[in-house]
């Protein structure tokens, strides 16, 4: 006989596919997502399949062996909402910033804080650095509501395919088990050329045409013993990643402190994407508050 728990399981999946969205507040821009809600409904059918064979489990463990202090995308969102609403943020408030990877991939969590909060201002370019620097950290601080919050999310993202291969991932429609995130391989290749010895700096690595995988080539320079000493180079190039970003996130919070409005939180990790059957994961590794003088006054990882 099935167990309660999976019938539990179908019947909520079957009524968020079949839910019609919530209307939009008055401040909210209809926003159009890079997955329709036919795809979405498709996911949830998976999901529900993944419950009745088991794997949804045994996946879930898959990740959080691999990326420990990981939390899928659902739980996630539910504990920073509730983390923050004690803040005083609220969706008539608050304006989401996000600094995440060109990938079609990285939306998905944006569009899961979009679907709350309402609004999202992009500060990212590829590898998920904030590309946008001090003038877009300004123009989005202009945007925040009068006496209100900005929820700024960063962070690279690293693939994992479901049988466990970091630095792959199923994307659907596409038989070809792909590189994720690529800008991220390409820089890491890029750099073990280097220690290796078997390749020379790129002195036109500047140029206007590529320059944002350029820059990305650049930062993650420091970080090349730690990658060549790591056991699992993929698994490691994501955190690299994260400590120069963090560097750049907080230096331009710093420039333009004088932006910030009610309050800021500052949410950043590493976006873990997975196939189209699964949720997506993210680790977080940094979830402060600055208040309205953008002084640093807490830390609410321990509520994630």
């Amino acid at each position: 006989m099935m167990k309660a728990s999976v019938l539990l399981a179908i019947v909520v999946a079957t009524s968020e596919a079949f839910q019609a969205p919530p209307p939009l507040l008055r401040h909210q821009q209809p926003r159009s997502s890079t997955t329709s809600l036919d795809a979405k409904r498709k996911k949830l059918v998976s999901k529900v399949k993944n419950v009745l064979t088991g794997s949804s489990s045994d996946f879930d463990r898959l990740v959080k062996k691999t990326f420990p202090g990981a939390i899928s995308n659902t739980k996630l969102t539910k504990k920073v909402v509730a983390a923050l609403e004690s803040k005083g943020f609220t969706p008539g408030n608050t304006l989401v910033a996000t600094s995440f990877c060109a990938d079609e991939l990285a939306r998905v969590l944006e569009d899961d804080f979009v679907n709350i909060y309402g609004q999202n201002f992009n500060l990212g370019g590829l590898s998920g650095f904030p590309f946008a620097g001090n003038t877009g950290w300004g123009a989005m601080s202009a945007h925040v509501p009068d006496n209100g919050f900005c929820l700024t999310i960063h962070g690279p993202h690293v693939g994992i395919t479901q049988d466990g291969v970091v630095g792959k991932v199923e994307r659907s429609g596409i038989a070809l088990v792909d590189s994720c995130c690529g800008s991220a391989i390409a820089a890491s290749n890029y750099l073990k050329g280097i220690t290796d010895g078997s390749a020379n700096i790129n002195p036109g690595i500047q140029l206007f045409s590529d320059f944002q995988q350029g820059a990305v080539q650049e930062l993650i320079l420091p970080h090349g013993k730690r990658l060549n000493d790591a056991d699992d180079r993929m698994k490691e190039l994501p955190y690299a990643l994260y400590d120069s970003q963090d560097v750049l996130v907080r230096d331009i919070i710093e420039s333009g402190k004088g932006g910030i409005k009610q309050g800021l939180a500052l949410l950043g990790g590493i976006q873990i994407n997975t196939g189209p059957d699964t949720d997506d994961y993210f680790h977080p590794l940094r979830f402060d508050y600055y208040d309205s003088d953008g002084n640093m006054v807490g830390s609410m990882l321990t509520k994630l």
